[in-house]
């Protein structure tokens, strides 16, 4: 079906909610963001551009800025978080994978997205989502109604959207919580993801916009419940004190930090239904993932490809819906589960701790490239060559 001047409305304005407007406004669509915010600010600090992401940026018309803002990453090195010695390294250069602040990737996908001709408005602030007629109604805080044409869900986590087609999902509290925070770099840091890791918790670590920053995300099993929310403040002396058995290196790190963000970590069922009539859901509205794989905002990306790619090849907007979900339910799928059974790996203790670590490090010098292969799946999949 032709999207020229189709009407499509999306709410929320992150990674998949601007990707997915500039995707379709590329094919003719007449898009409206709608974003609570006053504006689109900072939220999460760093994050992970892996190849499959790159790919999505690049055929968006955005891979020169993806590649102006992010700094190329040259391994991954999983360290002993006591001793700071280095189990395993996992070489990734020539693979096309970028550290970015979120800010960052922001303001590149809303520039692209108003460039396209997409708007994007602020300050809208949807109570409901009403899908019980032909087309979906909105009702905003100040109770006016808003009937729209095509309507994309990309409101995250607690999506209405969501909500309106599948009903009240059943949240599950993995007993980990993390921690950001962002402190000042240290003078020519290495582009290396440094996994910390220690007896019930973790901390991964990175340099952002060419080393100027450094990222900081600290995870921790306990059984009290933490808020899930991406702006809850906490005291860094609780992050030091979580750490304090940690190398000299990761002290030093985290003395520096000032501002410090705590949230919950919960699983979500990935949703059964991704559309029905005239709206659809994508990224974290769909399929929410721990951060374990660092693919998120990469899977937020792959949706609004396939999303405007399928509905501009469609005979119907039916068709064109079921085929978007058919091409990404199953591998969102299993990025997610995939994610899941990697939410302890790197908190054991004890005998098994140090036959892990032994295994690794001899795994290391056998078979170098085989660790960050088994996930050759997720990181060398091109969507927009599928």
């Amino acid at each position: 079906m032709s999207l020229n001047g189709q009407e499509i409305t999306i709410l929320g304005a992150g990674i998949a909610g601007l990707a997915a407007a500039r995707a379709l406004a590329l094919q003719g669509a007449s898009v409206t963001v709608l974003e609570q915010a006053e504006a689109l600010r900072e939220v999460g600090a760093g994050l992970q551009i892996s190849p499959n992401g790159a790919a999505v940026m690049r055929a968006l018309g955005l891979g020169q800025e993806l590649e102006t803002a992010g700094l190329t990453a040259e391994a991954v090195d999983l360290r002993d978080g006591l001793s700071d010695e280095r189990v395993l390294r996992m070489d990734l250069s020539g693979r096309d994978y970028r550290f970015l602040h979120r800010a960052d990737l922001i303001a590149i996908l809303a520039e692209g997205a108003r460039s396209a001709g997409a708007q994007v408005r602020l300050l809208q602030q949807i109570e409901t989502v009403d899908l019980s007629g032909d087309t979906p109604v909105l009702t905003t805080r100040q109770g006016a109604s808003i009937s729209v044409g095509l309507l994309i869900g990309a409101d995250g986590l607690h999506s209405k959207t969501r909500a309106a087609l599948n009903g009240p999902a059943t949240l599950a509290f993995t007993n980990q919580v993390a921690w950001r925070t962002l402190i000042p770099c240290e003078t020519e840091a290495p582009a290396v993801a440094e996994v910390f890791m220690g007896e019930g918790r973790h901390l991964v670590s990175y340099p952002l916009r060419g080393g100027a920053l450094r990222n900081i995300v600290a995870i921790e099993e306990r059984r009290r419940w933490t808020e899930e929310s991406w702006s809850m403040r906490d005291d860094p002396m609780e992050l030091r004190l979580a750490f304090e058995t940690f190398a000299p290196r990761v002290l030093n790190w985290l003395e520096q930090a000032e501002q410090v963000w705590l949230w919950g970590l919960f699983r979500h069922p990935v949703a059964k239904t991704w559309y029905r009539g005239r709206a659809a859901i994508l990224g974290d509205a769909a399929h929410p993932t721990l951060p374990f794989l660092a693919q998120g905002a990469n899977m937020a990306l792959e949706d609004a490809w396939v999303l405007a790619d399928r509905l501009a090849g469609a005979s119907s907007l039916e068709e064109g819906l079921a085929a978007y979900q058919q091409a990404r339910e199953a591998r969102c799928r299993r990025i997610v589960e995939a994610a899941n059974r990697n939410a302890h790996a790197y908190h054991l203790s004890g005998p098994l701790r140090d036959a892990a670590h032994l295994a690794l490090k001899i795994g290391g010098k056998l078979a170098p490239r085989f660790a960050l292969s088994r996930f050759d799946w997720v990181y060398q999949y091109d969507v927009t060559a599928a």
